[in-house]
C-alpha cells in the first residue's frame, strides 16, 4: 500500500513527486515526462511566461531553470523568451535529479474502495493506495467550438495536437482564437508557406506589452511590481497569493478564472503576425462542413453579418475547460461523486483535496479555486508544497488499510528511490 500515487509527469506532477519524496512519503509517480511540451507543441515555440517564473519546484529550490540553462551555456534572461524545446529539456533535467524514478507507463484508471484507491496502469498492473494526486495537465480539457466537434482530423485539429506543422505547408489554413497558441501557431505556419488566417471572436486583437526592466527606480516597481503572471498587483496578487485567492466569494473566483489574462499575444509575436497574417476580428464559426479538399466555414460577425470560406483544414486554438466530465481516468462512480463549482470544474479544499477524501488535483481544473496562476507553470510552487502538507494530513486522520503486496514480476521496487543530488 503506497502512500500516494502522483498521476501525471508535467511541470506539476514532477513537482509534487519531488515534495512527497523529501517528505519521506512511500510514493511513485506515473506518466511521460514533459509528454505535452514534447509531443504537443510545434517545434519553434517559445513560453509566453518569463524564465524566472517557469521553474518546477523542489523543497530546496536546487533544480530551478536558471541552474539548467547555465549547465547547458543557454541564457535565462528577464524579457528574453526561452524555446519550448529548452524548457522541455529543463523538464527532463528536473526529473532526473529532483524526483524518485518516474515509472513511464500511464495510468488508465482509478477506482475507489475502502482504504483508498486502485489505480490500473496500460499493461494491467494494479496498485493501491491511500492517496492519489491527478497531475493530468491539460490534454484531457481541450475545447473545440461546438460548431466543429464531430468533423475527422484530417480537417479539423486543436492547436495541441501538433508537433510539427509541417504538413501544412502550401495549404490553406483557418486558425480559431485570438490567444498567444492562436497567433504564435499563426505565424508559424506563415513562417512555412502556408496561406494562414486568423479568426477570433473578439473585435480586434490584444498584444501584451513588452515587460518592464528587471532593474529600475523603486517607485515604479511599487506602482507595478513584477509577478509570475505579468507587472502589476492585480497580476502579482493572482500569482503570489493563490491561497488568499481562494477566500474571495465563490462567485468572484469563477469570474476572475473564467476573464483574467484573456486571449493575447505575446509582444515578439506581433510583428511576426501584423501585416503577414489575415486576421478576421469579430467572427465565430456558425457552421462548418467537408467539401472537396477540405472544408466550408460559415461565420457570423457581431452585428450579424454572415460569410462563406472554404480552407484546406481547421485548427482550433480554443483552450481547455478543467471540468470534471473530462476526468475520464476516474472511474464512473468516483468521478460522479465530485463536488462540482457552477463552472464543471472540481471544488477543491484549501490543501487541493477534492470532495472525495484522499483524491487531490492540480493544475488547470483547481483555477477556478485558486486563481490563474493555476494555469501557468509558476502555480506549480504553491500547489506542490500545499498539496503535499495536505497529503500529509489526510494519510494521519485516515487509518492504513494495511499492505498489498506488489505482483511479482512489477516493473518497481514497493518502496521509492532515492532522490538522486
Amino acid at each position: 500500500m503506497y502512500d500516494l500515487l502522483v498521476v501525471g509527469a508535467g511541470p506539476y506532477g514532477l513537482s509534487i513527486a519531488s515534495h512527497a519524496a523529501e517528505a519521506g512519503l512511500k510514493m511513485r509517480v506515473f506518466g511521460r515526462p514533459m509528454a505535452s511540451w514534447r509531443d504537443n507543441m510545434p517545434r519553434g515555440m517559445f513560453l509566453k511566461s518569463e524564465p524566472w517564473a517557469s521553474n518546477l519546484s523542489d523543497p530546496s529550490g536546487r533544480w530551478r531553470l536558471d541552474a539548467y540553462c547555465s549547465e547547458q551555456g543557454l541564457s535565462a534572461r528577464h524579457a528574453q523568451p526561452i524555446p519550448v524545446e529548452a524548457f522541455a529539456a529543463y523538464g527532463l533535467w528536473f526529473a532526473r535529479h529532483a524526483v524518485p524514478d518516474v515509472d513511464e507507463r500511464m495510468v488508465t484508471r482509478v477506482t475507489a474502495g475502502p482504504g483508498g484507491f486502485t489505480a490500473v496502469t496500460d499493461d494491467g498492473e494494479e496498485l493501491h493506495t491511500r492517496a492519489v494526486a491527478l497531475a493530468v495537465g491539460v490534454m484531457p480539457f481541450v475545447e473545440v467550438p461546438a460548431a466543429l466537434r464531430g468533423l475527422h482530423m484530417s480537417l479539423v485539429t486543436h492547436s495541441s495536437h501538433h508537433s510539427d506543422l509541417a504538413r501544412f505547408r502550401g495549404k490553406d489554413v483557418t486558425v480559431i482564437g485570438g490567444g498567444q497558441a492562436a497567433l504564435e501557431t499563426a505565424a508559424l505556419l506563415a513562417e512555412q508557406g502556408t496561406r494562414v488566417r486568423v479568426l477570433a471572436r473578439a473585435d480586434g486583437l490584444r498584444w501584451n506589452d513588452v515587460p518592464p526592466a528587471w532593474e529600475r527606480p523603486w517607485w515604479q516597481s511599487a506602482r507595478s511590481p513584477h509577478s509570475g503572471l505579468g507587472p502589476g498587483w492585480r497580476n502579482w496578487f493572482y500569482a503570489e497569493r493563490p491561497g488568499l485567492f481562494r477566500r474571495l466569494p465563490e462567485a468572484t473566483r469563477s469570474r476572475i478564472a473564467t476573464t483574467a489574462l484573456g486571449p493575447a499575444g505575446a509582444w515578439w509575436v506581433r510583428d511576426r503576425v501584423e501585416g503577414v497574417v489575415e486576421v478576421l476580428p469579430g467572427h465565430e464559426v456558425a457552421a462548418a462542413c467537408p467539401v472537396p479538399g477540405g472544408l466550408r466555414l460559415e461565420t457570423v460577425s457581431r452585428e450579424g453579418g454572415l460569410r462563406t470560406l472554404e480552407t484546406h483544414h481547421v485548427i482550433a486554438a480554443t483552450g481547455f475547460k478543467g471540468r470534471c466530465d473530462r476526468l475520464g481516468l476516474l472511474a464512473a462512480e468516483l468521478r460522479g461523486s465530485l463536488a462540482a463549482l457552477p463552472d464543471g470544474s472540481p471544488m477543491v479544499g484549501r490543501d487541493f483535496e477534492s470532495s472525495h477524501p484522499g483524491l487531490f488535483l492540480a493544475g488547470l481544473v483547481t483555477a477556478s479555486g485558486f486563481g490563474p496562476a493555476m494555469r501557468f507553470v509558476h502555480g506549480a510552487t504553491f500547489t506542490a508544497a500545499t498539496l503535499v502538507r495536505g497529503v500529509r494530513r489526510r494519510l494521519r486522520t485516515t487509518p492504513s488499510a494495511g499492505t498489498v503486496p506488489v505482483p511479482s514480476g512489477s516493473r518497481r521496487a514497493t518502496s521509492p528511490s532515492p532522490v538522486r543530488h
